[in-house]
């Protein structure tokens, strides 16, 4: 065990049978990352506090600095701050100060205390309590074996915000005053692509990164395309090497990538495309079939979006098709719904009724049924067309359920505009 080694604890039943994903453990390794406390082990717990003391026992011997997530709330499940009293042999009792801030949070919600919430103001004695500026459920946090255990709520929002008011400071002083080196922070850049396999993001990575390097290479699949991330290992080096060494790494990354990059950070599809429309003062109008909204849906999910959105059709049936955006019926009976030719045609109806600069539409067989020989499920058009009678019609081939599809479809349409707003800059 070193200075850098952490833990967490997702905690709750819902976790492991697929009710609920573990966002909580991505966001906590990347606050404390920037600490300089490494991320070496994630546990999932549920909620059976036997489980949980199993867990607080395995990650003592193996992390000093241990942060849990859920657990803490009024119902008879949440038994986090039980687990933990019987872990570490400390007695439970109601203390005040946690008891006052759940019962001012509620009131400002114009409610009291339920019986079955006053035990969110149980606390392990020698714990320290840390303030929920969100939600009514207090954290805590004691040190045990030479551990720091901490325990927050599992709801993201609250997590977050404790993270970043109660939890950092927390963790900055205990490092000033355990006379350890400073830490060297650990700094992720993320990548983002979309069009090529994982497979091909490696092949086109090989030889990028060597064992001797303080960087660590990852790549991740998704609906949305495959994530790339270079790490750093949280070594001793000296930081400036560290980061001109990283971003000698990135420079190669963006290279190699090309045209398949398509933002870094946090930065999303549908807000690059917002900002090059927004540069070129661009109005964009969308027909979608079978996506269903979600294109419209994640690109007013920006905020300043109605500076480049003007509107969207959902245009399911054939029928909607022919009336909402003058596709023709006979083009449609002669090339079918899904096809080229009927996808450039919705993008030019939407376009010419909204009278914007742009139109982007897509047409496809989401599945599970619906799909033939020549035209399977997952087979998607993209269209788009801004008026010069040079319309654009991309073919994609995609596999998974119905909600993978429309996830891919959706993206394969925003990267057709991102394409064509780059090529127009």
């Amino acid at each position: 065990m070193n200075q850098f080694d952490a833990e967490t604890i997702a905690i709750g039943t819902e976790l492991l049978i697929g009710g609920r994903s573990d966002s909580n453990s991505l966001f906590l390794a990347e606050e404390l990352g920037k600490l300089g406390i490494a991320v070496r082990f994630k546990s999932v717990v549920g909620d059976e506090r036997q489980d949980i003391v199993t867990a607080i026992h395995t990650a003592v011997k193996r992390a000093r600095v241990i942060v849990m997530t859920g657990g803490l709330g009024p119902t008879v499940d949440d038994c986090t701050r039980e687990a933990v009293a019987s872990a570490t042999g400390c007695r439970l009792g109601r203390r005040k100060e946690a008891l006052d801030g759940m019962t001012a949070r509620l009131a400002q919600w114009g409610r009291t205390a339920s019986p079955a919430q006053l035990r969110q103001a149980l606390i392990p004695s020698g714990a320290t309590v840390l303030n929920n500026p969100v939600g009514s459920a207090p954290g805590f946090c004691l040190t045990w074996k030479k551990a720091l255990i901490l325990s927050l709520p599992g709801v993201p929002r609250e997590m977050e915000e404790m993270v970043r008011q109660e939890v950092v400071p927390l963790l900055r002083t205990a490092h000033e005053t355990s006379g350890l080196h400073p830490r060297v922070p650990i700094v992720r850049l993320v990548f983002h692509t979309f069009g090529l396999a994982e497979a091909d993001v490696d092949a086109k990575l090989q030889g990028l990164i060597s064992k001797r390097m303080p960087v660590d290479l990852g790549l991740l699949a998704s609906p949305m395309g495959v994530l790339v991330s270079l790490t750093t290992k949280g070594s001793q080096s000296v930081p400036v090497k560290q980061r001109d060494l990283l971003q000698k790494m990135a420079n190669e990354v963006r290279s190699r990538l090309g045209e398949w990059l398509f933002a870094e950070g946090r930065d999303t599809m549908e807000e690059v495309v917002g900002r090059e429309l927004t540069e070129q003062g661009l109005m964009l109008a969308v027909a979608e079939s079978c996506t269903g909204g979600l294109i419209g849906h994640r690109l007013t999910q920006v905020a300043g979006s109605s500076a480049y959105v003007d509107r969207g059709a959902i245009c399911y049936s054939n029928r909607a098709k022919t009336e909402m955006l003058g596709v023709p019926a006979d083009l449609i009976a002669l090339r079918g719904a899904v096809s080229k030719e009927v996808a450039a045609a919705m993008a030019c109806g939407i376009r010419e009724r909204a009278n914007v600069s742009v139109g982007l539409s897509v047409t496809g067989i989401a599945g599970p049924g619906g799909g033939t020989e020549t035209k399977p499920v997952g087979l998607v058009y993209v269209g788009l067309d801004d008026g010069t009678g040079r319309p654009i019609a991309r073919e994609f081939r995609f596999h998974g359920d119905r909600n993978v599809i429309k996830q891919r479809s959706s993206q394969a349409a925003l990267d057709v505009l991102r394409r064509w707003l780059l090529d127009k800059a």
